[in-house]
């Protein structure tokens, strides 16, 4: 069975950090972009970050860049997303997904990704 699990999620007051951890059992993603995602109640799931297979590129959605940075270990088949200076409009159930193709370029739609975790909830408090 494949599966991704996020980890890491929790509380946290505004400027503060979280590292976020997504596991994934069942077979290799070292050839697949793997993105962060998140989603609040009522709104649909956002693009948050992406990495490419090779680690070599990384796009971000404009709302995080320069406060979270995604990496990844193909070794261990773990991907991470670090966030600081958190602000409370970060507020959501962060979700880590796998591209649905191999060697594809890093993308920022949801709809190119086939793995999803059950997602990680991260508060941030004012």
């Amino acid at each position: 069975q494949v599966n991704l699990v996020e980890s890491g999620g929790g509380l946290v007051q505004a400027g503060g950090s979280l590292r976020l951890s997504c596991t994934a059992s069942g077979r290799t993603f070292s050839s697949n972009s793997m993105g962060w995602f998140r989603q609040t109640p009522g709104k649909e799931r956002e693009f948050v970050a992406v990495i490419s297979w090779a680690g070599s590129r990384t796009y971000y959605a404009d709302s995080v860049t320069g406060r979270f940075t995604i990496s990844r270990e193909n070794a261990k088949n773990m991907v991470y997303l670090q966030m600081d200076s958190l602000k409370p409009e970060d507020t959501a159930v962060y979700y880590c997904a796998a591209d649905s193709s191999i060697y594809r370029g890093p993308s920022r739609d949801s709809q190119e990704y086939e793995i999803w975790g059950q997602g990680t909830q991260v508060i941030v408090s004012v």
